[in-house]
């Protein structure tokens, strides 16, 4: 939809967009990134009085899209989505050369919570039983590969529990393929996201068994999940953060303006909190130094389990994190 420009220059904003702005999402529909992306972009729509386009363009953990995100000029309208830990951990990987989290003028909306979950007609009742077959069999279980939220969750899981031989990893184009892919038996088990499992845990077609929380989830009328801290009392919890992030370099007035709405629109949003709600998020908005303050140890905790399990190709302090 797009809504008429004077709205932007009504609310008195410095930089007045004249054309659509482009938000990469580097994950296919249906995901994480893309539901909450959806939900936030009418907000920004009304406010800014340009229209806003989600563009889906996955592949490679998400790099290929985030790439495409830094490439474009830098005029402020293309901008990328994601969870934060992701950028913040690129270069890292390998997957991106020369980037960190010091490229993105941040902006958060919501922290979101993996779940382990199996298919509702898989064996596995509890947490247990399936760490059980880890240790002893073969269990595939469905990410969006091993930069995703839900590839970090079962690497976390790997480590908090010790050696899991039998965990296979099927990595997919996005967190929505690998939860569909659970949720009909193509894989045992996934890792990914709550809000991208919820309709499935709903539906009764995926058996949750432990949320990465140190507090139970509760979605919808369903029964809470126990945390995994119930199971793993040393498990190491750090909350997910989720935004948009617009690559540094365009004109101060673009931060400037979008702080303002970020400030005025995004963090007493009714429909992203509804969002929150119905699909175990937590909403939880900033922008700027305080997003990326609360997001640090999140980051902090990702850069260095990476390191920790040999994956990283550059040590996190070339990017400034210190490891402890």
């Amino acid at each position: 939809m797009l809504v008429a420009p004077a709205l932007a220059q009504d609310a008195g904003y410095s930089w007045k967009p004249d054309r659509p702005i482009n938000i990469i999402v580097p994950w296919s529909a249906g995901g994480s990134t893309d539901q909450v992306t959806r939900v936030v972009a009418p907000i920004l729509e009304a406010a800014l009085g340009t229209e806003i386009v989600v563009v889906n363009q996955p592949g490679a953990s998400g790099s290929i899209g985030t790439k495409a995100a830094l490439d474009a000029p830098r005029d402020g309208y293309t901008w990328t989505a994601n969870a934060i830990a992701n950028n913040a951990t690129y270069a890292i990987t390998g997957l991106l050369q020369d980037t960190s989290i010091e490229d993105y003028h941040i902006y958060l909306h919501v922290a979101n919570v993996p779940v382990v979950s199996v298919n509702a007609s898989t064996e596995y009742q509890t947490f247990e039983q399936l760490l059980e077959a880890l240790k002893s069999g073969s269990v595939t279980i469905g990410t969006a590969g091993v930069n995703s939220s839900g590839g970090m969750a079962l690497a976390a899981v790997k480590e908090g529990a010790g050696d899991l031989p039998g965990a296979r990893m099927i990595a997919y184009d996005g967190g929505n393929p690998a939860v569909i892919a659970a949720a009909s038996g193509e894989v045992q088990a996934t890792t990914q996201l709550a809000v991208e499992q919820a309709e499935m845990i709903r539906a009764g077609r995926l058996r949750p068994l432990a949320v990465l929380s140190d507090k139970p989830l509760v979605i919808g009328d369903a029964a809470p999940i126990p945390p995994i801290t119930e199971f793993l009392p040393g498990f190491h919890v750090a909350k997910d953060f989720f935004g948009v992030f617009i690559p540094k370099g365009a004109p101060q007035e673009v931060y400037d303006t979008v702080d303002q709405v970020w400030r005025d629109h995004v963090m007493n949003s009714e429909e992203l909190q509804s969002y929150a709600v119905a699909n175990g998020a937590v909403f939880s908005p900033s922008y700027g130094d305080g997003a990326l303050e609360a997001a640090m140890p999140v980051v902090i905790s990702e850069a260095c389990a990476r390191k920790t399990r040999g994956e990283a190709v550059l040590d996190p302090s070339e990017i400034g994190i210190d490891c402890p």
